[in-house]
C-alpha cells in the first residue's frame, strides 16, 4: 500500500506538471493561460478561418474529460486569437467531475467521454430551466496502450491478452501468450507492471466496454469510470499515466493517441481478427467511429460504437467525447459564448485540427446534426 500511494501521489504531482506545463491553456485558476512554452498548443495551428465570434464576450468556464484536453488547448488558441476579449478556461480533470460541475451550474459546458446517464439527465433538468443536458459528439480518438519495455519496439496484443494483463495474470513481458502473438520478437522476461486511472474515467470506461466485448470471459467486469480490475497502481489523469509508462520499465497503460505522441511512447498494435494488426492513428480511429450509430433521442448525439469490430484498418478502442450542453435553459450572460465557440469546434476548420494532432474527426454526417443543434441551443 505504501508503495503504491508514492507511486500514486507521485504520478499526480508528475500529471499535473504535464498537464499544467506541456500546454498552453491549465485548469480553472490557472496565473497563466498565453505562456509559449514551445508545446503543440502554443504553436500555430491552421484553420482558424471558420471562427465567427458573434455576441460571445467575457468569461466561458468548461471542465470535465482530461481525453480531449490537447485538441481543447489548439481550439481554445485559435478561438481566442479570433476573439479577442473572449476567454474559454477548460479544467482538464475527468468526465465524472466535468458532469458534476455542469450539473452544479459552475460550468457553461462539460466534457465527458461517456454520454449522459439516465439520473444524470433528470439532474441537469435543475441547472436547465425548461429544458435538459445533451450529448454532443465532437472529439473522436483511438485510447492507445502505451508501453515502455527495454528491447521491445514493437508490440502485437490481443483483448484476451490485453485483458489478462491487466487482470494480473499475466505477469512477464515473455508469457507464451505474448510470445505467440510476437513471432520474431526477442520478449525480455521483465515483470509486467500496469498503470490505471486512479479516479473515475471515461477513458478507463471506454476500454471497459472494449474489453467486455472483445475479451470474452478473461474481462469478467463491468465497463465502469471506476477502475474495476486488480493490482497494478493508480495514476491522475491521462497525462499521470503516460508519465509513469514512460518512466518504468516493464510498464503498461492506457491514455489517449496525443498523450503516447507527445512523450515519444511506443504503443501496441492490436490483433483484432482482421487480416493484419492496427496501429492506433487517427485514420484507424475514424473507421471503427464511422460505423457509429447515434443511440440518443431529441437532440441528444449519443453514440453507439462497435468495440469488436474485425473490419479492416478500424482501430476498436476508441472513444468519443462529447461536450454536455442545456438544450434549453443555458445562462444568457454564456450562451453566446458557448454556441460561438462549439460553432468553431465543429466546423471544418476545428475538426481537423483533430485529424493533425492524433485525434480522429467527428464523421461528417453526425457533425452536421451537431452543428444543426448547437444553432438552436437557448
Amino acid at each position: 500500500m505504501k508503495l503504491q500511494r508514492k507511486n500514486m501521489l507521485r504520478a499526480s504531482a508528475l500529471g499535473a506538471l504535464v498537464v499544467s506545463g506541456a500546454l498552453v491553456l491549465t485548469a480553472c485558476g490557472s496565473d497563466d493561460n498565453t505562456k509559449d512554452n514551445g508545446s503543440a498548443a502554443s504553436k500555430p495551428a491552421a484553420g482558424t478561418g471558420d471562427v465567427k465570434c458573434d455576441d460571445a464576450k467575457g468569461k466561458l468556464l468548461a471542465s470535465g474529460s482530461s481525453a480531449q484536453k490537447n485538441a481543447v488547448d489548439l481550439w481554445v488558441k485559435n478561438y481566442m486569437a479570433a476573439c479577442p476579449g473572449v476567454e474559454v478556461n477548460y479544467k482538464s480533470s475527468s468526465s465524472g467531475e466535468g458532469i458534476v460541475a455542469f450539473n452544479q451550474g459552475t460550468v457553461g459546458f462539460a466534457g465527458s467521454d461517456s454520454a449522459l446517464k439516465p439520473e444524470q439527465v433528470e439532474e441537469s433538468k435543475k441547472i436547465c430551466t425548461g429544458g435538459q443536458g445533451i450529448d454532443l459528439p465532437m472529439v473522436g480518438g483511438p485510447i492507445a496502450l502505451g508501453f515502455n519495455v527495454a528491447g521491445v519496439d514493437k508490440l502485437t496484443l490481443d483483448a484476451p491478452t490485453i485483458a489478462n494483463i491487466f487482470n494480473d495474470k499475466i505477469k512477464k513481458w515473455d508469457d507464451e501468450a505474448i510470445k505467440k502473438l510476437n513471432p520474431g520478437v526477442t520478449l525480455p522476461g521483465t515483470a509486467i507492471q500496469h498503470f490505471h486511472r486512479s479516479e473515475d474515467s471515461g477513458t478507463t470506461e471506454n476500454l471497459g466496454k472494449y474489453l467486455k466485448a472483445a475479451a470474452g470471459d478473461a474481462w469478467p467486469h463491468e465497463a465502469a469510470k471506476k477502475w474495476p480490475a486488480p493490482g497494478g497502481l493508480g495514476a491522475s489523469g491521462s497525462a499521470g499515466v503516460a508519465t509513469q509508462v514512460k518512466q518504468v520499465d516493464g510498464s503498461i497503460g492506457y491514455f489517449e493517441l496525443s498523450y503516447a505522441s507527445a512523450q515519444n511512447i511506443k504503443t501496441v498494435d492490436l490483433n483484432t481478427g482482421a487480416a493484419a494488426p492496427v496501429k492506433a492513428t487517427g485514420e484507424n480511429a475514424s473507421k471503427a467511429i464511422a460505423a457509429a450509430k447515434i443511440s440518443g433521442t431529441g437532440n441528444d448525439l449519443a453514440l453507439k460504437l462497435d468495440y469488436a469490430t474485425k473490419a479492416e484498418g478500424a482501430y476498436p478502442i476508441v472513444l468519443v467525447t462529447y461536450e454536455v450542453v442545456c438544450d434549453k435553459g443555458n445562462k444568457a450572460e454564456t450562451l453566446p459564448t458557448v454556441k460561438s465557440f462549439l460553432n468553431y469546434t465543429a466546423s471544418d476548420a476545428g475538426q481537423k485540427v483533430l485529424l493533425d494532432n492524433g485525434y480522429a474527426p467527428i464523421p461528417a454526417e453526425i457533425n452536421a446534426k451537431v452543428r444543426e443543434i448547437i444553432a438552436s441551443l437557448a
